[in-house]
């Protein structure tokens, strides 16, 4: 079983507005046998830098002075030593796999079913669902039984994650052009409030990382864990562990 971890980073823009300019959504897959080791791993790490609560890309700005922030004292080295060890946490583990869709809101606009920002968020949300199965389908296909995998999702809100939760069922039951694409998915979509998972915790941090990369130019800590995206035997992840949407950008 493989647990595929969602989080999200940005906000998709309004209609007419460019503000920002991308929205990401992005998974950290992660095998059941080894969550147990990656969960000691960033236990053991929050331990050892007395760190209390959960972790968020956000708390780490220069300027974040939120209440709930557990590094609001820290200074800037020491939170850019504290998330380069989380990132080591995910790309030590070779069977952890990370995909991102990244979406570019002006441009998906013009996409005729594209018209409000739950479109780009399920649009966006598709893609990664998408490269999950073919991930469960390559491992399947090395290992030989059937791999199967169940995806994860931050809690938002009860009613955004109903919304969700048919929009995830609509795309995996209803259409039968993907009726046979999903095939290797367990039940529905699962929720988990972040502070009470390891994993979406560790998505958020792919998903900031990925973000800034695209609306800062900034890609410092997009390159700490690149190779851990899933890719091609040649190791290009465009499209493969790295989606573009729409693809025309």
């Amino acid at each position: 079983m493989h647990l595929c971890f969602i989080d999200e980073s940005g906000t998709p823009s309004k209609l007419g507005k460019n503000d920002p300019r991308f929205f990401v959504i992005a998974a950290a897959v992660i095998p059941d046998g080894v969550w147990h080791v990656v969960r000691e791993k960033l236990v053991g790490l929050k331990r050892e830098k007395k760190y209390h609560g959960e972790v968020k890309w956000r708390f780490f700005a220069p300027n974040n002075n939120d209440e709930d922030n557990p590094m609001k004292a820290w200074g800037q080295s020491e939170k850019d030593e504290f998330r380069d060890r989380i990132f080591r946490i995910i790309s030590e583990q070779r069977s952890i796999k990370l995909i991102a869709c990244v979406t570019k809101c002006e441009e998906a606009y013009k996409v005729p079913s594209i018209n409000n920002q739950d479109d780009i968020y399920f649009r966006t949300y598709k893609p990664v669902t998408e490269r999950f199965q073919y991930l469960l389908q390559d491992l399947s296909r090395e290992v030989g039984p059937k791999i199967s995998g169940l995806i994860v999702a931050d809690h938002r809100g009860s009613k955004d994650d109903n919304k969700m939760r048919h929009q995830h069922e609509r795309l995996v039951r209803e259409d039968q052009k993907f009726t046979s694409t999903y095939t290797h998915f367990v039940e529905g979509l699962f929720f988990a409030p972040s502070h009470m998972s390891v994993g979406i915790q560790l998505a958020d941090m792919v998903a900031g990382a990925t973000w800034r990369y695209f609306e800062r130019d900034d890609d410092r800590f997009f390159q700490k864990i690149q190779h851990s995206f899933r890719a091609k035997p040649n190791g290009d992840i465009q499209g493969f562990g790295l989606v573009k949407f729409p693809g025309s950008w």
